[in-house]
């Protein structure tokens, strides 16, 4: 059993929204491990293909640092784009939205050459990793370094939280709430007796947020083998304060048609920290549901927004330009860029699931 403690930075800190502006992306390369196979294999190739195919698409808009075995160094210059920066580090996977540090300001202004600049400090929070609830297939022993030795490259301070969870498990608006998920924060192999009052204090403590909303469960591939067992960023996603998208799936027949119809009724219930009543928008499931006989969870919901853009999964689905013309109302100004994702999925996530935001 864990023991809850509260241990925020030295001061007060906030996580700003996503689409607040971004001092860079970290994102890390694939390396062998259980899911993506062995060097020299299909799978790994893949995989190497499809994080290189959005690794190309943040860096045409914000610097991109990639985090990558030094032995691999080599097989990422010749398939990243020039552009990324590389930075040889251990790794067991690459998913830099759960490994990696939820990047946080400090409410003191910074200097125009700070990491923070004006506006508030950059700071780093590192979160326990454990593999996604100490799942068999995962390795961590690298992974649960990754936050600290980003929070270094960054040049930035760094506080550790003894709550186990990961960045795709939360939300946040910018502005005092955040969206957390029943079957993540209170995960019997994450957080063994852990209270709902004890984990919504610590992720207070370092977010800045005051409200918290819970969701019930993730999306229904999200529980099978390589799954996260209920990340929220495949469900449901700020985009504005007081407005959220919500995965809505319209088939009667699939499992996941209950889920998010669950979700939509509490969302709609919801109100944010300040009072307001959520404006919530469907965002219709892709009508791929099954590849090779599996359930899959696609998902459009798991977007990612930096400097100027909206990097959106793309399935090579009739509904793929619905949800990019969703995306770009949802973010108006910003160039949606459709990315196949398909790859990304078939590993046990999203383009949101491999990189991690450095807020200016």
């Amino acid at each position: 059993m864990t023991t809850p403690t509260t241990t925020p930075t030295t001061a007060p800190t906030t996580m700003p929204a996503e689409w607040e502006p971004h001092a860079r992306t970290w994102m890390a390369f694939p390396p062998p491990n259980a899911t993506f196979g062995e060097v020299g294999g299909p799978d790994l190739a893949r995989a190497r293909a499809a994080w290189s195919r959005i690794a190309g698409a943040v860096v045409a808009h914000e610097p991109l640092t990639v985090l990558v075995r030094p032995e691999d160094v080599g097989a990422a210059r010749e398939l990243l784009d020039p552009r990324v920066h590389l930075e040889p580090v251990g790794l067991d996977d690459a998913w830099m939205r759960d490994s990696g540090p939820t990047f946080v300001r400090s409410p003191e202004a910074g200097d125009a050459g700070s990491p923070g600049g004006p506006g508030g400090a950059v700071r780093a929070v590192d979160w326990t990793f454990n593999g996604w609830g100490a799942q068999s297939w995962a390795a961590w022993e690298q992974d649960a370094l990754v936050a600290r030795r980003v929070a270094e490259l960054a040049g930035v301070p760094v506080a550790s939280s003894s709550l186990v969870q990961e960045g795709g498990g939360f939300h946040v608006d910018g502005q005092g709430t955040v969206l957390l998920t029943d079957t993540v924060q209170l995960d019997p192999h994450r957080n063994p007796g852990w209270t709902r009052e004890q984990v919504e204090a610590e992720v207070h403590a370092h977010l800045g947020t005051s409200k918290a909303i819970w969701l019930p469960r993730g999306l229904t591939a999200d529980y099978g083998e390589f799954g996260t067992r209920g990340h929220v960023d495949i469900v449901a996603a700020f985009t504005a304060p007081g407005r959220v998208l919500v995965h809505t799936q319209t088939d009667p027949g699939h499992p996941d048609h209950a889920v998010s119809a669950e979700v939509l009724e509490l969302l709609r219930s919801a109100t944010d920290a300040r009072g307001r009543r959520l404006e919530v928008t469907e965002l219709r499931a892709p009508t791929t549901t099954e590849v090779d006989g599996e359930l899959v969870d696609f998902s459009y919901v798991n977007h990612y927004v930096l400097n100027g853009a909206v990097v959106l999964c793309g399935f090579a689905d009739e509904r793929d330009d619905a949800a990019a013309a969703a995306l770009a109302s949802a973010y108006p100004g910003r160039e949606v860029v459709l990315v196949d994702a398909r790859d990304v999925f078939a590993f046990g996530g999203g383009i949101h699931c491999t990189t991690q935001q450095q807020p200016v």
